[in-house]
C-alpha cells in the first residue's frame, strides 16, 4: 500500500461520508472514546473532527486502501446504482493511475517550467494542475485515457502539441465574432484549396479525431497546425499568451456524467451571458472587474465539433486556481505574487482578493439576482499599472433571475439552456454558497492562512459588501443564508456526478445537485477551539454541533435529494485526510 492509495482511500472515503450515499453515516459510532466507522470489513476507522464542509473526516493516522473503501461503498450501494458504482471505482483506479503518475513526472516539470518567464500564464495554469480538487475525490482521473495520453495532453505535465484539423460542410456551420479559420488554410494542413469553397476549418483536440470519424460529411485534415499547451481545464489551450482556444474532449471529469464536450447551445449562452455581464458592470463602474471576451465561436451542431476563441485582457494574470500551487522557483505562486505585488504579505494579496471577489459576487446577488458558477479555475487577478483586477471567464453555468434583471433595467439574455434563468432566491443562494463561498473563497483562505486569520477575512470581506446594501431583501437573506446559517449548504458531486443515475437522482443539472452540509465556518469561535498540527483549524465539540442546530431562515427551499443518501455532512479540510485545490 503505497502513500498515495492511503491519500486518495481517505479523500473517496471522506467524500461518501460527506454525501452519506448508502446511508454510510448509520455505520459511524459516537462514544467517550471518540467517534469512528465500521467498514465492510469490521475494520473500525477513527474518525477526526472536520473544518470547513464537513464535521468528521479519516484520521490522519489512518491507512485505508481502495479497496477496504470500495468494499464498504458495494456494502451500503442500492443494487439499482451497480452501473455507477461500478464506473466510481474504475474512476478511483484510474486516480491513482494518475497521481503515481504526477509524482514520477513532477519533478522534471517544475524545472522545465523555471525556463518560463516569472509571470507567465501558462506556466502558473500548469502548477495549478498540480492541486488537487477541493471537493471531488477523484478529480484527477479522466475517463478512458491512458498514461501516454495523460503525459501527451494533461496540463499537470505541461505537454506541447499541434492541433488536428477537420473541414466541416457549412451548411452545418453557424458562428459568431467573425472568425472562420483561426488563420489556418486548407493546404497548411494537407487538405486540397478547392475543399474551401463548400466546407469551413474546425479546429480539433488531438484527443477527439476518432470521434469525428462518425460524423458523416467531416473531412480529418491529415497534417496538424498550431501549437499549443495545455491550460488548466485540459480541453482550453493556449494558442498565444492572450489567446485561448476551447475545444471539445470526449473524455470525462468529476465524474462520468460530467464529459467535456462542447454543447452547441453552451457557446451561445455564454456569450449573452457575458454580454449582461458587461452591462451590469457599465452600470457599476466602481468594480474593479473585467471579462474575458468570449464571443468568437463556432460550431456545427454537435458536440465535438465546436470551439471557442478567448482573449484576455493585458496585464499580469495570476490564476486564483494557482496560488496555493507550488512555483517552479520555490515556495508557492501565492508567496512568489505577495513578494512583487504585495510587498510580502500574503495575507494583504488574499484580503485583496477576497474584498474583489466579495464586491463583485454580492452585488450580482443582491441589485441584480446573478449567481456565478466562477470558481477558482474561472477567476485570476489582474496586475497592472493600478490597484488589481478581478478576471472572470466562462459564464454558461451562471444562474440569473429575470425579474431581478428588469428591476435593474439590465436586458434577459435569451438563454438555450433554461435551467439558467430563476427567480428562486434560494436556488441563487445554493450557488453563491457552494461556490463563491466554498471554492472562489474558503478553499482559497483557509489553505493559505491560519484559520483564524482565514476566518476573519472570509467573514469580514462578506459582511462588508453585504453591508454596502443594508436592509435590501436580498441581502438579509444571503446574510441568513450565510453569516447567519446553523450550517452551511453543500454539493453531492460523487452522488450526482457517477453513481445515481440521473432518472432516480432526479437530478437536472448534476453540477448543481445539493443535500449535503457542513458547520459554518464563517461563525466566530466560542473558545476552546483545537489547533490542528497543520494549521491551526478551530474544531466545534460534538455537543457544541448539537445546540447549534437551529432551524433554517423561514422559506428556505429544500434542495434535491438523491436516493441512498440522507442529510450529509460536508467536504473535509484540515485535519486529517483533507485537502485544497483544483476545480475543473
Amino acid at each position: 500500500m503505497s502513500a498515495r492509495e492511503t491519500y486518495l482511500a481517505a479523500r473517496v472515503l471522506n467524500a461518501l461520508l460527506r454525501e452519506d450515499y448508502g446511508g454510510l453515516g448509520r455505520r459511524v459510532t459516537r462514544d467517550k472514546v471518540g467517534v469512528e466507522l465500521v467498514l465492510a470489513s469490521g475494520r473500525i476507522v477513527r474518525l477526526s473532527p472536520g473544518s470547513l464542509y464537513q464535521d468528521f473526516v479519516v484520521g490522519a493516522d489512518e491507512s485505508l486502501t481502495l479497496n477496504e473503501v470500495l468494499a464498504t461503498l458495494w456494502a451500503v450501494a442500492d443494487p439499482a446504482d451497480e452501473a455507477g458504482v461500478l464506473a466510481f471505482a474504475e474512476e478511483c483506479r484510474e486516480a491513482l493511475a494518475s497521481l503515481r503518475l504526477h509524482d514520477e513526472h513532477s519533478p522534471g516539470v517544475l524545472a522545465a517550467l523555471r525556463d518560463d518567464p516569472r509571470e507567465s500564464l501558462i506556466a502558473r495554469e500548469t502548477v495549478a494542475a498540480f492541486v488537487d480538487h477541493p471537493v471531488y475525490p477523484t478529480a484527477r482521473a479522466r475517463t478512458g485515457l491512458g498514461a501516454g495520453e495523460l503525459v501527451a495532453y494533461a496540463p499537470e505535465f505541461a505537454p506541447r502539441f499541434a492541433l488536428r484539423w477537420a473541414a466541416v460542410p457549412r451548411e452545418r456551420v453557424r458562428q459568431a465574432g467573425g472568425a472562420d479559420t483561426l488563420g489556418v488554410e486548407a493546404a497548411d494542413v494537407g487538405l486540397p484549396p478547392y475543399i474551401s469553397g463548400t466546407h469551413a476549418l474546425f479546429p480539433v483536440h488531438p484527443l477527439t479525431v476518432p470521434a469525428l470519424a462518425e460524423i458523416p460529411g467531416v473531412v480529418v485534415a491529415p497534417e496538424a497546425r498550431a501549437l499549443v499547451r495545455p491550460t488548466l481545464s485540459m480541453r482550453t489551450v493556449e494558442l498565444s499568451p492572450r489567446t485561448h482556444l476551447k475545444l471539445p474532449l470526449t473524455t470525462s471529469t468529476l465524474g462520468l456524467r460530467n464529459r467535456r464536450s462542447i454543447k452547441p447551445g453552451t457557446l451561445a449562452d455564454g456569450a449573452a451571458a457575458e454580454r449582461m455581464l458587461r452591462e451590469v458592470l457599465a452600470a457599476e463602474p466602481g468594480l474593479a472587474v473585467s471579462l474575458g471576451d468570449e464571443q468568437t465561436y463556432a460550431h456545427a451542431g454537435h458536440e465535438y465539433l465546436g470551439w471557442l476563441l478567448r482573449r484576455l485582457p493585458e496585464g499580469e494574470i495570476v490564476p486564483v486556481a494557482s496560488l496555493l500551487a507550488p512555483s517552479p522557483r520555490g515556495g508557492t505562486v501565492l508567496a512568489e505574487v505577495a513578494a512583487s505585488r504585495a510587498c510580502g504579505d500574503e495575507a494583504a494579496l488574499v484580503e485583496g482578493y477576497l474584498r474583489l471577489l466579495m464586491r463583485w459576487n454580492v452585488t450580482l446577488f443582491v441589485k441584480y439576482g446573478v449567481a456565478l458558477e466562477a470558481h477558482q479555475q474561472n477567476l485570476s487577478l489582474v496586475y497592472g499599472d493600478g490597484p488589481p483586477r478581478l478576471l472572470v471567464k466562462d459564464n454558461d453555468g451562471l444562474l440569473a433571475s429575470p425579474a431581478r434583471l428588469r428591476m435593474a433595467g439590465i436586458t434577459v439574455p435569451s438563454f438555450t439552456d433554461e435551467r439558467m434563468l430563476t427567480d428562486d432566491p434560494h436556488a441563487l443562494a445554493d450557488v453563491f454558497v457552494t461556490i463563491t463561498l466554498h471554492l472562489a473563497a474558503a478553499a482559497i483562505a483557509f489553505h493559505a492562512l491560519p484559520h483564524a486569520r482565514a476566518s476573519a477575512l472570509v467573514r469580514g470581506t462578506l459582511t462588508e459588501a453585504l453591508d454596502e446594501h443594508g436592509d435590501d431583501p436580498m441581502a438579509r437573506l444571503l446574510r441568513a443564508r450565510t453569516l447567519d446559517a446553523a450550517r452551511l449548504i453543500g454539493k453531492s458531486m460523487v452522488t450526482a456526478g457517477t453513481l445515481v443515475d440521473k432518472a432516480r437522482s432526479g437530478a437536472r443539472d448534476v453540477n448543481k445537485f445539493y443535500g449535503t452540509s457542513g458547520p459554518n465556518y464563517l461563525r466566530r469561535p466560542r473558545g476552546g477551539a483545537h489547533m490542528d498540527r497543520c494549521g491551526p483549524f478551530a474544531l466545534v465539540p460534538l455537543h457544541e454541533r448539537r445546540e447549534r442546530q437551529e432551524p433554517a431562515p423561514e422559506g428556505r427551499h429544500t434542495p434535491a435529494r438523491g436516493p441512498g443518501h440522507g442529510p450529509g455532512h460536508g467536504q473535509g479540510h484540515g485535519q486529517g485526510h483533507g485537502v485544497s485545490g483544483r476545480v475543473s
